[in-house]
C-alpha cells in the first residue's frame, strides 16, 4: 500500500495554520505586554486581542476564559472556512472570492468565540456577551484579511 501525499495545501488547512500562528504569536503574554507599554497603533494592538496566558496569579475562571477563547477562535476558523469554501459557487471561485471567504470566516469565528466565552466571566449576561462578540467581530474585521490571503493560496474543493 502506497501512501500518497498531496503537495497542495487546502484552503482550510492554510487558513487554520495562519490563525493558529496569529493566536500563538500575537496573543502571547510577551506580545500583549509589549503592546500595552506604549501606543503601538490600532493594528498592532488589535492583533493582541485573543490573548492567552498561564499566569498563576490570575483567577482560574479568567485564565480558562482567555485560553478557551483563543482555542475556540482557531477551531471555529477551521469550521467556518470549511463551510464557506464548500459553499462557493463554481463561478465565484476566484481570488477575490477566496479572500472574502477567509476574511468572513475569521470574523464569524472571532465573534462566536468571544460570545461563548463571555458566559464564563463573572456577572455574565447576554448584553455583555453581545458586546464582547462585537469586539471579536472588530478583531476579525481588522485582522481577517490575513486569513483571507492564506485561504486564497490554498486549494479549494
Amino acid at each position: 500500500m502506497a501512501i500518497t501525499r498531496s503537495r497542495y495545501r487546502t484552503a482550510t488547512s492554510a487558513g487554520t495554520l495562519v490563525a493558529f500562528l496569529l493566536v500563538l504569536i500575537f496573543g502571547s503574554p510577551w506580545y500583549v505586554e509589549w503592546t500595552q507599554r506604549a501606543d503601538r497603533g490600532i493594528f498592532l494592538e488589535t492583533l493582541a486581542w485573543p490573548a492567552w496566558d498561564f499566569d498563576s496569579d490570575a483567577a482560574v475562571r479568567d485564565l480558562i476564559g482567555a485560553d478557551l477563547k483563543a482555542i475556540l477562535l482557531i477551531v471555529f476558523t477551521a469550521l467556518f472556512i470549511t463551510l464557506l469554501v464548500g459553499a462557493q459557487l463554481a463561478s465565484a471561485r476566484g481570488t477575490i472570492s477566496a479572500i472574502f471567504t477567509g476574511w468572513a470566516a475569521y470574523i464569524f469565528a472571532a465573534a462566536l468565540a468571544a460570545f461563548l466565552t463571555s458566559f464564563l466571566l463573572p456577572n455574565a449576561s447576554f448584553s455583555a456577551a453581545t458586546a464582547n462578540a462585537a469586539g471579536g467581530a472588530g478583531y476579525g474585521l481588522i485582522v481577517g484579511w490575513i486569513i483571507g490571503l492564506a485561504t486564497m493560496a490554498g486549494r479549494r474543493p
